[in-house]
């Protein structure tokens, strides 16, 4: 049986306070040789609100998310006994790569709440060009997932909203998935369920967050939030297995990681695209339509233009539809998707919004 198909529930420990920082040390107090691996910006960030015991040792990743950087910090981390991944989407899912190549125990401190990286026992691995390669599922989940939301008010906004757009896909890829089944098992329905809750409390409290985040407060709306992101989406596939993993959204940024005009724009920005695209896809306009006005409201890109890709639209889309529809993809989870049916959604959403210019 596939790691995909195994029930997953969450990391070890979870912890999420204004001040979780402060339990690092003493929660790992079992472990003779903890490395930190981590960015510079994620570090920096880190370092305003607490610290990490000099006697560990501090890797930087490459920013590529790649099995090659995975495989370097393993050999530089000698015997490490717990890798404690400190960062984004990207730092995190490196610390996963490394540690299970040391096979040793992983804690993840997220600074960003951009995706659900912080809880999930897998890594959206990159080639080294940017360019995405595949899922890899791991043995273990995280010893600890510790979030302290004083760090992450303190991101920047977008990673915020990026977030925001990753965890809303998740009731639209695992509604998706699940549709046609007669018959759901009890625990593929608690993943759905949460789903569900996760997008109910996003259209309930993601422009309130948002507006606290601005105003430097930590606010019911804004931890809900940060705890659908990190902690409530990654119960979506933990439970629900394969029924709740990525599907037609993710399967759309993934083909949009092959055109350099998106690269600037965040992995739940996309992934939010990716979700008007799927429905565009399963003929359900009219919830389209319904997401529009939230679209622009929150900053989504919910078209070619708004991705930054502003020239050569069909070349654009022929290259995106021909990676989605490729039979290893997760469009496939959905049903039996050509090309040419994506890159029909594409241009649906094209025209769609085209004749919108002003969606309300």
């Amino acid at each position: 049986m596939r790691l995909s198909q195994v029930i997953r529930s969450g990391p070890n420990q979870y912890i999420c306070e204004e001040e979780a920082a402060k339990y690092l040390e003493e929660k790992l107090e079992e472990f003779r040789h903890p490395v930190v691996i981590t960015g510079v910006k994620s570090f920096e960030a880190f370092q305003e609100f607490a610290s990490v015991p000099q006697n560990w040792p501090v890797l930087q990743y490459d920013h590529t998310a790649s099995e090659k950087n995975m495989a370097e910090l393993a050999e530089q981390a000698g015997r490490a006994d717990v890798i404690v991944g400190i960062g984004g989407g990207k730092v995190l899912d490196t610390a996963k790569g490394t540690a299970e190549l040391l096979n040793c125990e992983v804690v993840l401190v997220p600074t960003l709440a951009g995706t659900c990286a912080g809880y999930t026992p897998l890594s959206a691995v990159y080639h080294e060009d940017g360019s995405f390669s595949h899922v890899a599922y791991y043995k273990r989940s995280a010893f600890l997932t510790l979030i302290d939301l004083r760090i992450l008010l303190n991101a920047p906004a977008e990673y915020l909203l990026g977030g925001i757009g990753d965890s809303l896909a998740k009731w639209y890829e695992a509604e998706g998935i699940t549709r046609s089944m007669k018959h759901l098992p009890v625990m593929v329905e608690l993943g759905l369920r949460s789903a569900k809750a996760i997008y109910e409390g996003i259209l309930r409290d993601s422009e309130q967050a948002l507006h606290d985040r601005n105003e430097g407060k930590i606010t019911d709306a804004f931890r809900n939030i940060v705890e659908i992101i990190i902690g409530a989406a990654g119960t979506v596939g933990g439970f629900a297995g394969e029924y709740g993993r990525m599907a037609g959204a993710h399967a759309i940024h993934n083909g949009l990681s092959f055109l350099p005009e998106t690269h600037s724009i965040l992995h739940g920005s996309k992934v939010a695209y990716g979700i008007l695209v799927q429905l565009a896809a399963t003929g359900d306009i009219n919830e389209v339509k319904k997401l529009l006005p939230l679209y622009q409201k929150l900053g989504f890109p919910y078209n070619l233009d708004t991705l930054h890709v502003t020239e050569n639209h069909g070349a654009a889309i022929e290259k995106v539809a021909a990676y989605a529809a490729k039979p290893e993809e997760s469009f496939r989870l959905l049903g039996s998707f050509t090309k040419a049916q994506i890159a029909k959604a594409m241009e649906t959403i094209e025209q769609l919004t085209a004749e919108k210019a002003d969606i309300k």
